[in-house]
This record gives structure tokens, C-alpha cells and sequence, in this order.
């Protein structure tokens, strides 16, 4: 994958994260705008059974159950602390370009780990799956 293709940098950018949240169930009267919201990093990734899931476009840390009062800057420093994005001194428009791609390494390292998890709890849950498929058949139980 090419370290700076479009898809991978342009959920850098408020604007971007912004439009992800056209069906966002909070609005106004709210803490937890679709602007506050991508403020502090989070694009809007719903399902057919939770349609306020949220996700750091750069820690890639899901979260669901949003309340009306919640902050989402402040939620999204408590359950990802060490979340790089978040603790950003500038805009992204005002980076270097090596810092750019310092912080572009670190997402890299979130991406790979996310995936390396997944991966591992695959395999734990086909194993078991296949470990009682092995007890059934010992114990004649096909």
C-alpha cells in the first residue's frame, strides 16, 4: 500500500471526518455533535444494531452508547490515552512534512496492531470451535 494514497490520509482532515456522520443521532442540544465529533478524531462507522458507533480514524478505538452530554474529546482521551491524534499541538494543515509522516508511522503501528488482534482472536475462536469438534468426536458423540 502507498504510504500517502488518498484513502489512507484524507480522514486526516476535519472536513472528511465531518461527513461521515449524515445519519449521526445526535445533533443539537448536544455535547457530542457530528462537529465535535470529528473534532476530536472520530468518524461515524454504524451497523444495523448500533448506529452510534464511532471510531478514531488514527487509534482506529470504537465507541458506542454515546450519551447527549458526552464529550467526545474527553471520552476519546480516557479510553485512548495513548491515541497520538488527540494530543496533536497544531492543526494537520500546519505540520512539517516530517512530522507528518512521523505521525503517519504511528498510525501505521495502530493499523498493524488492530489487525494482528483480529487476526489472533480468529484463530482463538476457530480453535475452540475446533477443540469441541475433537472432544465430541473422542467422546463418539458425531
Amino acid at each position: 500500500m502507498d504510504a500517502l494514497s488518498e484513502e489512507d490520509t484524507k480522514m486526516y482532515f476535519y472536513e472528511n471526518r465531518l461527513k461521515t456522520f449524515e445519519s449521526w443521532p445526535f445533533d443539537e442540544d448536544c455535547t457530542c455533535t457530528p462537529e465535535n465529533m470529528a473534532k476530536a478524531g472520530f468518524i461515524h462507522t454504524p451497523s444495523d444494531n448500533s448506529p452510534d458507533i464511532a471510531m478514531c480514524f488514527f487509534c482506529l478505538k470504537e465507541l458506542e452508547g454515546w450519551e447527549p452530554e458526552d464529550d467526545p474529546l474527553k471520552e476519546h482521551k480516557s479510553h485512548s490515552p495513548s491515541c497520538h491524534f488527540i494530543t496533536l499541538k497544531k492543526k494537520v494543515e500546519d505540520l512539517t512534512v516530517e512530522e507528518f509522516f512521523k505521525l503517519q508511522k504511528e498510525r501505521r503501528k495502530f493499523i498493524i496492531n488492530k489487525s494482528c488482534n483480529d487476526i489472533i482472536t480468529k484463530f482463538e475462536e476457530a480453535s475452540k470451535l475446533r477443540r469441541a469438534d475433537i472432544i465430541k468426536t473422542a467422546m463418539g458423540e458425531e
